[in-house]
Protein backbone atom coordinates (compact mmCIF):
# COMPACT_ATOMS: atom_id res chain seq x y z
CA UNK A 1 0.00 0.00 0.00
CA UNK A 2 0.65 3.71 -0.63
CA UNK A 3 0.85 5.27 3.23
CA UNK A 4 1.75 8.78 3.34
CA UNK A 5 3.44 10.48 6.14
CA UNK A 6 0.42 11.26 7.75
CA UNK A 7 -0.65 7.60 7.67
CA UNK A 8 -3.60 7.93 4.87
CA UNK A 9 -3.59 5.07 2.47
CA UNK A 10 -3.54 6.45 -1.07
CA UNK A 11 -5.72 4.26 -3.17
CA UNK A 12 -7.14 6.76 -5.92
CA UNK A 13 -5.93 8.14 -9.19
CA UNK A 14 -6.97 10.46 -11.29
CA UNK A 15 -5.49 10.45 -14.36
CA UNK A 16 -5.87 13.15 -17.05
CA UNK A 17 -5.88 12.80 -20.40
CA UNK A 18 -5.41 15.96 -22.29
CA UNK A 19 -5.73 19.34 -20.82
CA UNK A 20 -7.82 20.42 -23.81
CA UNK A 21 -11.36 20.98 -23.44
CA UNK A 22 -14.11 22.10 -25.88
CA UNK A 23 -15.51 24.50 -23.31
CA UNK A 24 -14.67 27.64 -21.73
CA UNK A 25 -16.49 27.51 -17.87
CA UNK A 26 -14.96 30.58 -16.29
CA UNK A 27 -14.32 28.99 -12.84
CA UNK A 28 -11.43 26.65 -15.08
CA UNK A 29 -10.17 27.86 -18.11
CA UNK A 30 -10.49 31.49 -19.45
CA UNK A 31 -11.92 32.47 -22.56
CA UNK A 32 -9.21 32.80 -25.17
CA UNK A 33 -6.70 30.20 -23.15
CA UNK A 34 -4.22 28.94 -26.15
CA UNK A 35 -1.47 27.56 -24.00
CA UNK A 36 -1.87 23.69 -23.70
CA UNK A 37 0.44 20.89 -23.35
CA UNK A 38 2.54 20.26 -26.33
CA UNK A 39 0.72 16.91 -27.70
CA UNK A 40 4.47 15.48 -28.13
CA UNK A 41 4.87 15.94 -23.72
CA UNK A 42 1.48 13.59 -23.62
CA UNK A 43 2.12 10.35 -21.75
CA UNK A 44 1.35 7.55 -24.76
CA UNK A 45 -1.35 4.89 -24.09
CA UNK A 46 1.93 2.58 -23.50
CA UNK A 47 3.53 5.10 -20.94
CA UNK A 48 -0.07 5.72 -19.52
CA UNK A 49 -1.31 1.81 -18.80
CA UNK A 50 2.57 1.40 -17.37
CA UNK A 51 2.10 3.77 -14.52
CA UNK A 52 -1.34 2.96 -13.83
CA UNK A 53 -0.19 -0.28 -13.90
CA UNK A 54 1.99 0.06 -11.07
CA UNK A 55 0.06 2.48 -9.03
CA UNK A 56 -2.48 -1.04 -9.15
CA UNK A 57 0.63 -3.37 -7.71
CA UNK A 58 0.71 -0.39 -4.83
CA UNK A 59 -2.94 -1.18 -3.61
CA UNK A 60 -4.15 1.97 -6.29
CA UNK A 61 -8.14 0.21 -6.79
CA UNK A 62 -9.64 3.33 -7.95
CA UNK A 63 -9.11 5.34 -11.25
CA UNK A 64 -11.08 7.87 -12.89
CA UNK A 65 -9.84 9.84 -16.03
CA UNK A 66 -10.38 13.78 -16.13
CA UNK A 67 -9.18 16.25 -18.37
CA UNK A 68 -10.09 18.89 -19.81
CA UNK A 69 -12.28 17.29 -21.60
CA UNK A 70 -11.00 13.33 -21.53
CA UNK A 71 -13.12 12.16 -24.69
CA UNK A 72 -11.67 14.75 -27.10
CA UNK A 73 -8.65 12.41 -26.64
CA UNK A 74 -8.57 10.27 -29.52
CA UNK A 75 -9.52 6.42 -29.11
CA UNK A 76 -9.95 6.88 -25.52
CA UNK A 77 -12.40 4.06 -25.00
CA UNK A 78 -9.31 1.63 -26.50
CA UNK A 79 -7.48 2.84 -23.51
CA UNK A 80 -10.33 2.74 -21.25
CA UNK A 81 -10.32 -1.07 -21.71
CA UNK A 82 -6.17 -1.22 -21.59
CA UNK A 83 -6.95 0.31 -18.05
CA UNK A 84 -9.80 -2.02 -17.08
CA UNK A 85 -8.20 -5.43 -17.60
CA UNK A 86 -5.59 -4.51 -15.30
CA UNK A 87 -5.23 -6.36 -11.98
CA UNK A 88 -6.06 -5.13 -9.02
CA UNK A 89 -7.92 -1.83 -10.24
CA UNK A 90 -11.49 -2.02 -9.13
CA UNK A 91 -13.38 0.75 -9.94
CA UNK A 92 -13.35 2.67 -13.45
CA UNK A 93 -14.94 6.34 -13.89
CA UNK A 94 -14.40 9.17 -15.60
CA UNK A 95 -15.78 13.16 -14.99
CA UNK A 96 -16.83 14.77 -18.33
CA UNK A 97 -19.00 17.77 -19.50
CA UNK A 98 -21.17 15.36 -21.88
CA UNK A 99 -20.62 17.58 -25.44
CA UNK A 100 -19.20 14.24 -26.53
CA UNK A 101 -20.96 11.45 -25.06
CA UNK A 102 -23.48 10.79 -27.74
CA UNK A 103 -20.95 9.39 -29.68
CA UNK A 104 -18.62 7.97 -27.12
CA UNK A 105 -20.95 6.36 -24.41
CA UNK A 106 -21.74 2.65 -25.66
CA UNK A 107 -17.94 2.35 -26.42
CA UNK A 108 -16.83 3.84 -23.03
CA UNK A 109 -19.65 1.69 -21.31
CA UNK A 110 -18.14 -1.67 -23.50
CA UNK A 111 -14.38 -0.68 -22.48
CA UNK A 112 -15.24 -1.00 -19.11
CA UNK A 113 -15.87 1.84 -18.08
CA UNK A 114 -19.44 1.71 -15.38
CA UNK A 115 -19.54 5.12 -13.62
CA UNK A 116 -19.80 8.96 -14.52
CA UNK A 117 -19.73 12.14 -13.49
CA UNK A 118 -21.07 14.81 -15.60
CA UNK A 119 -20.39 18.38 -14.99
CA UNK A 120 -24.18 20.83 -15.65
CA UNK A 121 -23.77 23.79 -13.68
CA UNK A 122 -27.54 24.17 -14.39
CA UNK A 123 -30.86 23.67 -16.53
CA UNK A 124 -30.90 26.94 -18.03
CA UNK A 125 -29.81 27.47 -21.45
CA UNK A 126 -29.05 31.57 -21.06
CA UNK A 127 -26.85 30.40 -17.94
CA UNK A 128 -25.27 27.18 -19.46
CA UNK A 129 -23.51 29.54 -21.68
CA UNK A 130 -22.69 32.23 -20.16
CA UNK A 131 -20.83 29.45 -17.32
CA UNK A 132 -19.51 27.70 -20.55
CA UNK A 133 -18.42 30.11 -23.03
CA UNK A 134 -21.16 28.24 -25.56
CA UNK A 135 -24.94 27.08 -26.20
CA UNK A 136 -24.21 23.88 -25.34
CA UNK A 137 -27.03 22.60 -23.34
CA UNK A 138 -28.63 20.54 -25.61
CA UNK A 139 -25.77 18.51 -26.61
CA UNK A 140 -25.26 17.52 -23.07
CA UNK A 141 -28.44 16.46 -22.20
CA UNK A 142 -28.30 14.52 -25.37
CA UNK A 143 -25.13 13.39 -24.17
CA UNK A 144 -26.72 12.57 -20.56
CA UNK A 145 -29.41 10.49 -21.99
CA UNK A 146 -26.89 8.44 -24.26
CA UNK A 147 -24.86 7.53 -21.28
CA UNK A 148 -28.79 6.51 -19.01
CA UNK A 149 -29.24 3.98 -22.31
CA UNK A 150 -25.86 2.60 -22.34
CA UNK A 151 -26.15 1.36 -18.90
CA UNK A 152 -24.09 3.78 -16.54
CA UNK A 153 -24.40 3.73 -13.02
CA UNK A 154 -24.27 5.57 -11.28
CA UNK A 155 -24.39 8.68 -12.86
CA UNK A 156 -23.28 11.63 -10.80
CA UNK A 157 -23.68 15.36 -11.90
CA UNK A 158 -21.55 17.76 -10.87
CA UNK A 159 -22.95 21.45 -10.07
CA UNK A 160 -20.60 24.08 -9.33
CA UNK A 161 -22.22 25.92 -6.81
CA UNK A 162 -21.80 30.29 -7.93
CA UNK A 163 -23.43 32.92 -5.86
CA UNK A 164 -25.75 35.21 -7.87
CA UNK A 165 -24.64 32.93 -10.95
CA UNK A 166 -26.90 29.58 -10.34
CA UNK A 167 -27.51 28.81 -6.89
CA UNK A 168 -31.46 29.83 -7.81
CA UNK A 169 -31.35 26.63 -10.17
CA UNK A 170 -30.13 24.37 -7.12
CA UNK A 171 -33.89 22.97 -6.02
CA UNK A 172 -34.67 23.02 -9.99
CA UNK A 173 -31.46 20.48 -10.15
CA UNK A 174 -32.69 18.21 -7.13
CA UNK A 175 -35.58 18.12 -9.22
CA UNK A 176 -34.24 17.08 -12.08
CA UNK A 177 -31.85 13.96 -10.77
CA UNK A 178 -34.78 12.70 -8.86
CA UNK A 179 -36.88 12.39 -12.33
CA UNK A 180 -34.23 10.77 -13.82
CA UNK A 181 -32.58 8.47 -11.36
CA UNK A 182 -29.29 10.61 -10.95
CA UNK A 183 -26.89 11.57 -7.98
CA UNK A 184 -26.24 15.26 -7.25
CA UNK A 185 -23.73 16.59 -6.29
CA UNK A 186 -22.79 20.36 -4.96
CA UNK A 187 -18.84 21.53 -5.15
CA UNK A 188 -17.69 24.95 -4.19
CA UNK A 189 -15.52 27.04 -6.16
CA UNK A 190 -11.80 26.75 -5.57
CA UNK A 191 -9.41 29.63 -5.83
CA UNK A 192 -7.45 27.70 -8.59
CA UNK A 193 -5.58 30.54 -11.27
CA UNK A 194 -7.10 33.47 -12.22
CA UNK A 195 -10.41 31.89 -13.04
CA UNK A 196 -10.48 30.41 -10.02
CA UNK A 197 -10.19 33.51 -7.75
CA UNK A 198 -12.59 35.31 -9.77
CA UNK A 199 -15.71 33.31 -9.36
CA UNK A 200 -18.32 34.28 -6.81
CA UNK A 201 -17.69 31.79 -4.34
CA UNK A 202 -21.02 30.34 -2.05
CA UNK A 203 -20.45 28.77 1.07
CA UNK A 204 -22.24 25.72 1.03
CA UNK A 205 -23.03 25.14 4.31
CA UNK A 206 -26.55 26.75 4.64
CA UNK A 207 -27.37 25.26 1.32
CA UNK A 208 -27.29 21.87 2.69
CA UNK A 209 -28.88 22.44 6.08
CA UNK A 210 -31.88 23.77 3.78
CA UNK A 211 -31.96 21.13 1.55
CA UNK A 212 -32.05 18.79 4.41
CA UNK A 213 -35.17 20.09 5.53
CA UNK A 214 -36.94 20.76 2.36
CA UNK A 215 -36.46 17.52 1.47
CA UNK A 216 -35.78 15.09 4.27
CA UNK A 217 -32.56 14.58 3.60
CA UNK A 218 -30.50 12.45 6.32
CA UNK A 219 -27.03 11.79 6.34
CA UNK A 220 -25.78 8.79 4.40
CA UNK A 221 -22.99 6.63 6.27
CA UNK A 222 -21.80 5.08 3.08
CA UNK A 223 -19.85 6.35 0.43
CA UNK A 224 -20.85 6.83 -3.50
CA UNK A 225 -17.35 6.86 -4.42
CA UNK A 226 -13.93 6.69 -3.67
CA UNK A 227 -13.98 10.86 -3.14
CA UNK A 228 -14.28 13.68 -0.96
CA UNK A 229 -18.15 13.98 -1.04
CA UNK A 230 -20.50 13.64 2.12
CA UNK A 231 -23.57 12.44 1.27
CA UNK A 232 -26.94 13.00 2.45
CA UNK A 233 -30.54 11.18 1.11
CA UNK A 234 -33.72 10.33 1.41
CA UNK A 235 -34.82 7.72 3.94
CA UNK A 236 -35.98 5.34 1.01
CA UNK A 237 -33.29 5.81 -1.57
CA UNK A 238 -34.97 8.05 -4.13
CA UNK A 239 -32.15 10.28 -4.04
CA UNK A 240 -28.81 11.22 -3.11
CA UNK A 241 -27.31 14.50 -2.95
CA UNK A 242 -23.48 14.77 -2.19
CA UNK A 243 -21.43 17.83 -1.49
CA UNK A 244 -18.06 18.89 -1.74
CA UNK A 245 -16.87 21.49 0.63
CA UNK A 246 -12.74 22.01 0.15
CA UNK A 247 -13.36 26.23 1.55
CA UNK A 248 -15.94 25.92 3.98
CA UNK A 249 -14.93 22.23 5.81
CA UNK A 250 -12.04 20.85 3.95
CA UNK A 251 -11.46 17.21 3.62
CA UNK A 252 -7.44 16.89 3.42
CA UNK A 253 -7.36 14.44 6.83
CA UNK A 254 -9.53 11.79 4.63
CA UNK A 255 -7.41 12.30 1.77
CA UNK A 256 -7.00 9.23 -0.53
CA UNK A 257 -5.65 10.60 -4.18
CA UNK A 258 -3.14 11.73 -5.96
CA UNK A 259 -3.51 13.51 -9.58
CA UNK A 260 -1.19 12.34 -12.66
CA UNK A 261 -1.97 15.42 -15.89
CA UNK A 262 -1.42 14.69 -19.22
CA UNK A 263 2.43 15.40 -19.21
CA UNK A 264 3.39 12.98 -16.69
CA UNK A 265 3.68 15.26 -13.63
CA UNK A 266 2.24 13.58 -10.39
CA UNK A 267 0.37 16.03 -8.33
CA UNK A 268 0.53 15.33 -4.48
CA UNK A 269 -2.64 17.99 -3.72
CA UNK A 270 -5.07 19.80 -5.79
CA UNK A 271 -3.90 23.23 -3.94
CA UNK A 272 -0.37 22.94 -3.27
CA UNK A 273 2.90 22.56 -5.59
CA UNK A 274 4.37 19.53 -4.70
CA UNK A 275 4.66 17.25 -7.97
CA UNK A 276 6.90 15.04 -9.46
CA UNK A 277 8.04 14.50 -13.57
CA UNK A 278 7.37 11.06 -14.27
CA UNK A 279 7.52 11.42 -18.08
CA UNK A 280 11.56 12.30 -18.29
CA UNK A 281 12.04 8.96 -16.31
CA UNK A 282 9.70 7.25 -18.06
CA UNK A 283 11.50 8.19 -21.41
CA UNK A 284 14.51 7.97 -19.63
CA UNK A 285 14.67 4.47 -19.77
CA UNK A 286 13.45 3.71 -15.98
CA UNK A 287 12.62 -0.01 -14.99
CA UNK A 288 9.47 -0.91 -12.76
CA UNK A 289 11.25 -1.17 -9.60
CA UNK A 290 12.50 2.58 -10.57
CA UNK A 291 9.23 3.84 -10.96
CA UNK A 292 7.91 2.07 -8.25
CA UNK A 293 10.30 3.40 -5.71
CA UNK A 294 9.76 7.07 -7.75
CA UNK A 295 6.39 6.90 -6.66
CA UNK A 296 6.72 5.97 -3.04
CA UNK A 297 8.93 9.00 -3.00
CA UNK A 298 6.66 11.33 -4.55
CA UNK A 299 3.70 9.98 -1.90
CA UNK A 300 6.23 11.10 1.17
CA UNK A 301 5.96 15.03 -0.30
CA UNK A 302 2.10 14.86 -0.03
CA UNK A 303 1.36 17.85 2.07
CA UNK A 304 -1.07 17.57 5.06
CA UNK A 305 -3.24 20.10 3.59
CA UNK A 306 -4.45 22.69 1.26
CA UNK A 307 -4.45 26.28 1.80
CA UNK A 308 -7.06 28.33 0.03
CA UNK A 309 -8.13 29.76 2.85
CA UNK A 310 -5.06 30.86 4.30
CA UNK A 311 -3.44 31.77 0.97
CA UNK A 312 -6.12 31.92 -1.87
CA UNK A 313 -3.81 33.69 -4.14
CA UNK A 314 -0.78 31.04 -4.01
CA UNK A 315 -1.74 28.51 -6.36
CA UNK A 316 -1.24 30.11 -10.32
CA UNK A 317 -1.97 27.10 -12.33
CA UNK A 318 -5.68 26.40 -13.97
CA UNK A 319 -8.03 23.29 -12.54
CA UNK A 320 -7.15 21.88 -16.79
CA UNK A 321 -3.40 21.97 -15.81
CA UNK A 322 -3.76 19.70 -12.90
CA UNK A 323 -6.87 17.64 -14.25
CA UNK A 324 -10.11 17.46 -11.98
Amino acid sequence: MLIDRFGRAIEYLRLSVTDRCDLRCSYCLPKGFKHFEEPAHWLTFDEIERVVAVFARLGTRRLRLTGGEPLLRRDLPLLAARLAALPGLEDLSLSTNGTQLPRHAEALYAAGVRRLNLSLDSLRRDCVEQITGSDNLPRVMEGLMAAKAAGFSPIKINMVAMRGVNEQDIDAMVAFCIEHGLILRLIETMPMGDTGRATQYLDLQPVLKRLCASYDLVEQAKTLGGGPARYWGRRDGSFSLGVITPISQHFCTTCNRVRLSVDGTLYMCLGQEEKMELRPLLRGGIDDAGLEAAIRQAIELKPERHEFREQPQKLVRFMSMTGG
